[in-house]
């Protein structure tokens, strides 16, 4: 039995080295959300910090974070705001472009999912560069909404993301972190 929730989720995230290039390794949440009882326990580590707090939003990066935001919106009795890869919605949209390690991308929402003065969670699985959390924020600030707090199941603050994201003046919170040289739960 663990009785840290954080370190509990960390020991069920499955670290695949050399995937999808030789010396990354990846950070695999997949067996937290097949495991009912560790899925149940990141959602309540999410819920339990944002339960007390005043938030209108809980706004998901494409793809994981939707996984992870809809239903921590679900639970706080939110709505949900998918922030979409470029070209995926259908209504009128806003987007904004962010640098990747190879080139670059773009998010975008519509441009009615949130109101001036709303209060938004943003959250996705990871932080590795910050890049699409920073973009994500700057679209719900072009839009006027008060971006309260970035969240992710994993930090991986090597690759300098959240402190990028802290540095666009944006308080982070992760369940847990991994460093480059941590080898992970690689027997799952």
């Amino acid at each position: 039995m663990h009785t840290d929730p954080a370190d509990y989720i960390r020991q069920t995230i499955r670290s695949v080295p050399n995937w999808p290039n030789p010396g990354v390794t990846f950070r695999d949440i997949t067996p937290v959300l097949q495991d009912p009882q560790a899925f149940r326990v990141l959602i309540d580590l999410f819920v339990y910090r944002y339960m007390q707090q005043r938030l209108d939003l809980v706004a998901g990066i494409d793809a994981r974070g939707f996984i992870v935001g809809s239903v921590l919106a679900y639970e706080l009795n939110l709505g949900f705001i998918p922030v979409r890869k470029k070209g995926k919605l259908p209504f009128k949209t806003v987007a904004e472009d962010y640098s990747l390690e190879y080139g670059n991308a773009s998010v975008e929402i519509h441009t009615d999912s949130v109101r001036p003065g709303q209060r938004v969670l943003l959250i996705d699985d990871l932080i590795a560069t910050g890049g699409t959390m920073v973009a994500a924020s700057r679209l719900l600030q072009r839009l006027g909404a008060n971006t309260v707090e970035a969240a992710a199941i994993i930090d991986l603050p090597d690759l300098g993301g959240s402190q990028a994201v802290r540095d666009t003046g944006l308080s982070v919170f992760t369940a847990c972190t991994f460093h480059e040289d941590d080898p992970g739960n690689q027997s799952l």
